[in-house]
């Protein structure tokens, strides 16, 4: 057999073994759906949270993706019916801002082609896109059912979306209504209080005066953030106990540049600390102004198109019509202080709400929109986490998932797109009703009339979302795979979508399955740059996960973010720990190398029962690190299982039992083939455990070691062999004697190349231990001669390293100069206690820790602890070597 090539290389291994997985049907479920159920064969499913069609995959796709193949993989091994359920998201706003940017190059816009031809550019960049996306999640070994990929906009979920929409409509959970929105004046369509953020900005606050109507040499002055809308006003109000206005309250004024006479209102939503404690009433443009305009019934006049330019209505002086809001805002500004109706201006640090795909200033609007009635939806989701149907991980998510859910408001479920699914409404222009269908009607349901118009309007992306765990498995047919794979096991997501598109699961599939969605929420943190900082590309500091698998190669992307993911709000990922685990994967190749070059005829045997204490620690090592993979993943804690594999690999398989095999494969004879059968057992045991964390690399490795025609994919999972723990305790006791000589030898700057003596100091059970495993102690710690003295003993003129069943001896004459090693020592010690000092220094300064970047600051701790870490090093050197002088 060809020896494996002298270092890993994931560019030439990955795609071969990409190639084996979908040339196979290994990631569909075994058994099928069906035989499954007949069966009661254990059943697992995850369905993928869809990524958006707008481009490429980011880091947060790559760390949730391997979250869920982690867990996919495993069960698939473990013997369960596996489905990974893949597809992507329409993502109606961002879809359709992407490609109007790109008409927008062209010198085109999606009013000039038309609703049909900008629909088909919309498709050719869906296939582009969502073709690019899966090619990507293929790339990261993501083991999807490839052939049950679903859209958000395929003909069967378009049909659970229109079933759901008719059927709330028809109970009277969805309606249309006039009602107050946030309104995107740039994407020209209502969104989600979910979709603005508001940020602190800085700003102006206007006070302006308001005459009385029948005494206008008296005013009342008025504080606002927004003058531009006060061609919208339509009462000024105040606090009912404010002393200042008893004697106005129910009296008129004079709206400013208008003329329009409107009414002094009291109510206590009025905030009397805030400005003059007077403030102008625009239902129509403001959230708090509308419940008081509805309170009062004031009327509700909207002075802005959909592009926040001011309409051209009677209502409004001419010198206004059409302008932007901004440049009416200051057009309004000069005209009052012309006319002596500025009180005066000032700087106001107050919170705006934008858009979070266009980054406009939202605009509050008021507009016929479609909306759902959440608060009865919400009760039953509320119950079904109180009551442990669903569980949150961590725990402490529950509460955030509570507050919005209690407090939850109905949701605008219409948006002002063309792509999307379009609402399924139709508007009579004979009779005026509306006939909400399953299918497109030829006439009016009411009268029969033909002159009937589609409502022009989309559904919220979120709407066919939150069908996603039962509209990709058939429904609303009664599927096989809806029987079978519902409700799905586990939603591994991102904090920042818990409101989104979790809560509106969990609503959905109780209200229309009458089962809860999934069993369990894994809520992982989110990635954010090595200082904590949000990736974005104006900062520079994205890492993207497609140049980081060119790079390193997908298992050493997938197993750091494996390794990181900690329970907690961020990641943060540099670079080099992708590259430190590209450094483990060698590790790994290098150790498979070395095992294949040795094993002979050997061949894994699951129920191997070797006499040798090496093997059987090499076995119990085994048992343990299976033992902790498990509980780890049982609980969701990816970082833990991570850790216990590479612990396990690199220091207890490659660190010691090949070192140590290395002694015995020398001997020959029993031993020797032993050996080799154990390293053949635990190195398959081991590749099967780190499979859902590295598949290319293990599955090439298992290939190697089984036959090409083995698929890794679709083994068992590794049972833990029986551990004989006295044996592993004896070979624990061997190792720590080669590493406390390591030590010494490290510490007293003894070339590697050099044999020593040692003195051990033991009772005499020990003794005898040492003395049967002396070839291990002698080889890895490059010892020649090994004594005994007896137990407490002390050897004048020896490097001390007491363990807990022994004291390892070693003899300094003639090995070590003890007086030039002191005073070298003590000259490194002087040296870093100065660079200590200088970086402690920088590091209390204040001015230092708030001007210097993040980054800068960063590195500074970080070389203040490995400076500290070399003295404490030393500082035992020198302790040692007092002790030899």
């Amino acid at each position: 057999m060809k020896e494996l090539a002298r270092a890993y290389d994931p560019a030439g291994v990955e795609p071969a073994v990409l190639k084996k997985w979908l040339e196979s049907d290994v990631f569909q479920p075994h058994p099928p759906a069906a035989e499954a159920l007949a069966k009661n064969h254990p059943r697992y499913c995850i369905v993928i949270p869809p990524p958006n069609v707008t481009g490429t995959l980011h880091m947060g796709h790559a760390f949730t993706f391997t979250l869920q193949d982690i867990l996919i993989r495993q069960k698939r091994m473990q013997g369960h019916s596996t489905l990974w359920q893949p597809g992507t998201d329409h993502a109606g706003i961002a879809t359709q801002m992407i490609v109007e940017r790109m008409l927008e190059k062209e010198g085109l816009s999606r009013r000039a082609l038309g609703r049909e031809k900008f629909l088909e550019r919309v498709w050719q960049w869906k296939e582009q896109s969502g073709g690019a996306i899966v090619h990507q999640l293929k790339r990261m070994g993501a083991s999807c059912d490839w052939s049950r990929l679903r859209f958000t906009l395929d003909e069967g979920l378009s049909r659970a979306v229109r079933e759901v929409f008719v059927r709330l409509y028809e109970e009277g959970l969805i309606y249309r209504g006039k009602r107050l929105v946030n309104w995107d004046p740039v994407l020209e369509t209502a969104i989600s209080d979910l979709e603005v953020v508001h940020e602190e900005e800085e700003g102006r606050l206007w006070y302006i005066r308001y005459p009385l109507a029948d005494d206008p040499s008296r005013h009342i002055i008025v504080a606002t953030t927004r003058p531009e809308t006060m061609l919208g006003d339509t009462a000024v109000a105040v606090h009912p106990e404010d002393e200042r206005y008893r004697d106005v309250i129910g009296r008129e004024v004079i709206l400013p540049l208008v003329g329009r006479r409107i009414p002094v209102i009291a109510d206590e939503a009025v905030d009397p600390e805030f400005g003059t404690g007077a403030v102008k009433i625009t239902p129509a443009h403001d959230f708090n102004d509308y419940e008081i305009g509805k309170r009062h019934g004031l009327p509700m006049i909207n002075i802005f198109t959909t592009r926040a330019h001011i309409v051209d209505a009677d209502f409004i002086p001419p010198s206004y019509r059409g302008l932007d809001r901004y440049e009416a805002r200051e057009r309004i500004v000069a005209d009052l202080d012309a006319e002596g109706l500025l009180e005066k201006e000032e700087p106001h640090l107050h919170k705006v709400g934008r858009g979070d795909r266009s980054h406009a200033v939202i605009e509050p609007f008021l507009t016929d929109q479609w909306f759902v009635r959440t608060k009865p939806l919400a009760e039953e989701a509320i119950r079904a986490v109180k009551e442990g149907r669903i569980r949150f991980v961590p725990a402490f998510w529950e509460k955030t998932y509570f507050q919005w859910m209690e407090n939850i408001e109905d949701w605008c479920i219409s948006r002002q797109l063309w792509w999307g699914h379009r609402i399924p409404a139709w508007f009579c222009a004979d009779c005026g009703e509306v006939t909400v269908a399953r299918e497109d009607p030829d006439v009016c349901a009411h009268c029969g009339s033909a002159n009937i118009r589609q409502d022009e309007d989309v559904l919220d992306t979120w709407f066919s979302s939150a069908l996603w765990p039962f509209s990709t498995l058939g429904w609303p047919e009664d599927t096989p795979e809806m029987r079978a794979f519902y409700p799905t096991d586990v939603l591994v997501t991102g904090f920042d979508i818990i409101f989104f598109w979790v809560a509106r699961m969990i609503m959905m599939g109780l209200k229309f399955t009458g089962k809860e969605p999934f069993r369990t929420v894994y809520i992982h943190a989110l990635i954010r740059d090595k200082f904590g900082q949000k990736m974005s590309k104006s900062k520079g500091n994205v890492i993207d996960p497609l140049e980081m698998i060119d790079k390193y190669g997908a298992d050493a992307l997938r197993f750091t973010l494996a390794r990181m993911a900690a329970p907690g709000r961020d990641v943060k990922l540099d670079e080099r720990r992708i590259e430190a685990a590209r450094h483990f994967m060698n590790k790994i190749w290098n150790a498979a190398r070395f095992a294949f070059m040795n094993l002979g005829d050997a061949r894994p045997t699951p129920e191997l029962e070797p006499e040798h204490d090496l093997n059987r620690w090499a076995l119990a090592e085994l048992a343990a690190a299976i033992r902790e993979v498990e509980e780890a993943l049982a609980e969701y804690r990816f970082h833990d299982a991570a850790a216990a594999l590479q612990r396990y690999i690199w220091n207890s398989f490659c660190d010691w039992y090949l070192e140590a095999a290395k002694v015995a494969l020398a001997e020959g004879g029993a031993l020797a083939e032993e050996t080799r059968t154990t390293l053949a057992t635990v190195m398959d045991a081991w590749l099967r455990l780190l499979h859902p964390f590295c598949p290319f690399i293990t599955e090439a490795l298992f290939a190697r070691l089984h036959g090409e025609e083995a698929m890794l994919a679709a083994a068992s999972w590794p049972k833990a062999p029986q551990a004989d723990e006295a044996a592993q305790a004896r070979m624990q006791r061997i190792f720590a004697i080669v590493e406390a000589v390591r030590s010494v030898r490290g510490e007293m700057n003894i070339p590697p190349a050099r044999k020593i003596a040692v003195k051990i100091a033991a009772g005499a059970e020990i003794a005898r231990e040492v003395q049967a495993h002396a070839a291990f102690v002698k080889a890895l710690a490059r010892v020649e001669e090994i004594t005994f003295v007896e137990e407490g003993a002390e050897v004048r003129g020896a490097a001390a390293a007491p363990l807990a069943h022994c004291t390892v001896f070693v003899p300094l004459a003639g090995v070590v100069d003890v007086a030039a090693e002191l005073a070298r020592v003590e000259k490194q010690l002087q040296k870093l206690a100065r660079e200590a000092e200088k970086l402690e220094k920088k590091l209390k300064n204040e001015n230092f820790l708030q001007r210097a970047p993040a980054e800068v600051v960063e590195k500074a701790r970080e070389e203040l602890k490995d400076v500290q870490k070399r003295m404490e090093t030393l500082a035992q050197a020198r302790k040692r070597l007092e002790e030899a002088a």
